[in-house]
C-alpha cells in the first residue's frame, strides 16, 4: 500500500470514537454531554463505571497501535516513513474525528497506543512518568502534560544518534505536541486551579 493510502486508513482508524461505543453498550450518557465533554476514557470514568472506562481505554490504545504496525507491515519499502505518519495521523483522527464532526479526545491513550508500536521503551517511560505524576496530584490531565513533555526526550535518548530511526523521533514528538495542543484548556484550568481531579463523578453522568 502507499504511503498515503496508509495515512488515510490510520486517520480513519483513530476516528472511530471509543468512548461513545463503549458508553452506548453500557447504556451510558455520551460523554460529550457531562464532565470535560471530552470522549476519553478519564472523562467516561466519571460515570463510575471503571469497567467502561478500562475499554474505553483500552480500545483508543489498540488503535493507535493497529494503525501503526499496519503501516509498519504493509509499508514495503517506505516502512518507516509510513509508520511515522500513520503515527500522527491516527492521533489527529482521534482528536479531530470524521464520525464526530471533526471533534474528538484529547489522544492520550491513542498516542500509548501508538508509542507501543514504535518503540516499547518510550511507552514506557511515557507511561510511568504519568503514572508517578498522576499518584501525587490525581489530575489526569497534569500527568498527560508532564508525559507528553517527556516523551521528545526519551525519543532522543533512544534515536538521537541513529539517522535512520529519525523518522520515528519526529513522529512522536509530534504526537507529544498534538496531546499539549489538545490540551489548552486543561492548562488553563490548571493555572485557574479548576481542573478536575481522577476519580471525581459527575451526577449527570449517571447511565440507565
Amino acid at each position: 500500500m502507499t504511503v498515503g493510502a496508509l495515512a488515510l486508513l490510520a486517520y480513519l482508524i483513530g476516528s472511530v470514537p471509543f468512548a461513545v461505543v463503549v458508553s452506548r453498550l453500557f447504556a451510558l450518557p455520551d460523554p460529550r454531554s457531562y464532565g470535560s465533554g471530552n470522549p476519553g476514557a478519564t472523562n467516561v470514568l466519571r460515570t463510575g463505571r471503571k469497567s467502561a472506562a478500562a475499554l474505553t481505554l483500552a480500545g483508543d490504545a489498540a488503535k493507535g497501535w493497529l494503525a501503526v504496525a499496519l503501516a509498519q507491515r504493509y509499508g514495503g519499502e517506505d516502512a518507516v516513513m509510513a509508520a511515522a505518519i500513520a503515527a500522527v495521523a491516527v492521533c489527529a483522527g482521534h482528536m479531530y474525528s470524521v464520525l464526530l464532526r471533526l471533534r474528538g479526545g484529547k489522544g492520550v491513550s491513542t498516542a500509548v497506543g501508538v508509542m507501543l508500536a514504535v518503540n516499547g521503551y518510550v511507552a514506557a517511560g511515557a507511561v510511568a512518568t504519568w503514572f508517578i505524576i498522576a499518584a501525587f496530584f490525581r489530575i489526569s490531565s497534569l500527568a498527560a502534560l508532564v508525559a507528553a513533555a517527556f516523551v521528545p526526550c526519551f525519543s532522543l535518548l533512544l534515536y538521537g544518534m541513529n539517522e535512520i530511526a529519525l523518522e520515528p523521533a519526529l513522529a512522536l514528538a509530534a504526537v507529544a505536541a498534538l496531546v499539549v495542543w489538545r490540551h489548552r484548556a486543561n492548562i488553563r484550568n490548571l493555572v485557574a486551579g479548576t481542573e478536575g481531579r481522577i476519580g471525581e463523578r459527575d451526577p449527570g453522568a449517571r447511565g440507565g
